[in-house]
């Protein structure tokens, strides 16, 4: 089976409202309480795999007025999301949803799980009175594969995924088999399908992704790192180079969708971040070269592939920060194209950006994630502009292989055998200190 770049963006891209392990949490609770008939709740139970649990435990939850937390998300989704607005849930939380969902929070009404199990998934039960709705999503955040009603399934319902086939596989996992097939020369050859539908598409993505970076410019969101770069440079203690304005841009974005802004995400390969890293260094630089706003989106469309290819690599959700490995990879490669690298020029920015990323840990979402994206839009222009210069890592060197898809094929098993015990170490520490602040 083959896919094609709009199969791609139609599959891997799409805007998302807050970090999106939360929203999984929101979406499916939200999805479990519109079966009941009536809309009180006096329980909620939540099972999470570990990395859902990692990237949704501190991450500030948009519309609550900075609260954040597994059980918040749950609680928010169950009595104010709106299922069929998918990865958007949280647009519709409102004071009253808010109010009732604190109420719950308080009287410990709703409890989380940890799964064995690694692969994105969710699973939740949502209780009223005498009524009890669950529901269940797998391998894609806003990939609902089962709702019930008092233990009966439901069958009709708009909201469950119509991506499974007869065979019981997904898109997704046929996409990612598909991808895994490929060379790098195949995927740039896949810049060239890019249409008229998919360039404006293209470009609302860059449009939803610059409106956080200017509120995070604006406002000194989160940590501020963005704006804090601005003042560096005011004072003159940085220079606007290429990096550094793919710096500004990019950490600015994720000082405020991490800080819990009303604003979406364009997403690629399930990841809001993975959307700003993908997208705006293109973005930033291009003031520095020659080209019409067509050759940059057709960038940022070859980006969204990588990271994708990448990602079918590594795993949906893993110990390593796909910001740095995939959507770096992909920004790397997007500038490699813009200014004027050829399809080796990408292999070696490619090779270049893993062995300086490849060992970023993922310690979950959170405000720090802004220091690693500043870090990974940085490296992306930086291993583009060293390949133009014949600079690429040899086969030599640790991970790295004799081509770039052995080496992000090294990169999938560091990530998949090599990291399973860091991931359960983060873990513990992170559920560490959160037993710690409970007892305070």
């Amino acid at each position: 089976m083959s896919f094609t770049l709009k199969d791609i963006l139609e599959i891997e891209v799409t805007p998302a409202l807050g970090c999106t392990e939360p929203v999984a949490i929101a979406l499916a609770t939200a999805a479990a309480a519109s079966l009941l008939p009536e809309h009180t709740i006096d329980h909620i139970s939540v099972w999470v795999d570990p990395n859902i649990y990692k990237n949704g435990m501190a991450v500030t939850i948009p519309g609550t007025g900075g609260m954040c937390g597994i059980d918040t998300a749950a609680a928010v989704g169950a009595f104010g999301g709106d299922p069929t607005r998918s990865l958007e849930v949280f647009e519709t939380i409102d004071a009253a949803a808010l109010d009732m969902a604190k109420t719950l929070l308080d009287q410990g009404g709703v409890d989380v799980h940890l799964l064995e199990e690694t692969g994105l998934h969710v699973k939740t039960i949502v209780i009223s009175g005498k009524n009890k709705a669950a529901s269940e999503i797998k391998e894609l955040h806003n990939n609902i594969v089962s709702l019930t009603l008092n233990d009966r399934p439901v069958e009709n319902s708009p909201l469950l995924s119509k991506m499974y086939g007869k065979d019981g596989r997904s898109p997704l996992a046929l996409l990612e088999e598909w991808l895994l097939s490929l060379s790098l020369d195949d995927i740039y050859e896949l810049v060239d399908e890019i249409d008229e539908d998919d360039l404006a598409f293209l470009k609302k993505g860059v449009d939803y992704n610059v409106a956080l970076a200017k509120h995070g410019l604006k406002y000194g969101s989160g940590l501020g790192i963005g704006k804090a770069i601005e003042r560096l440079l005011k004072q003159k203690l940085l220079v606007k180079d290429m990096a550094v304005s793919a710096r500004i841009l990019t950490s600015a974005a994720a000082d405020a969708r991490m800080s819990g802004v009303n604003l979406p995400a364009m997403s690629s390969a399930g990841s809001g971040n993975h959307g700003l890293t993908a997208i705006l260094p293109i973005w930033a630089i291009k003031d520095f070269v020659d080209h019409d706003e067509e050759t940059v989106l057709r960038a940022i469309g070859l980006s969204h592939i990588i990271t994708a290819y990448v990602k079918a690599h590594t795993g949906r959700l893993s110990a390593v920060c796909g910001c740095s490995v995939a959507a770096g990879a992909g920004a790397t490669a997007g500038i490699t194209y813009l200014v004027g690298g050829n399809a080796q020029h990408m292999a070696g920015a490619i090779k270049n950006i893993m062995e300086d990323l490849a060992g970023v840990i993922c310690d979950g979402a959170k405000a720090g994630c802004a220091l690693k994206l500043n870090t990974a839009a940085g490296a992306a222009v930086q291993a583009a502009l060293f390949s133009l210069q014949g600079i690429n890592v040899q086969d030599t060197d640790g991970i790295i292989g004799t081509s770039t898809e052995q080496t992000i094929q090294n990169l999938g098993t560091l990530s998949h055998n090599g990291m399973v015990e860091t991931d359960k170490t983060i873990l513990k520490i992170m559920r560490d200190k959160e037993k710690a602040r409970k007892q305070r």
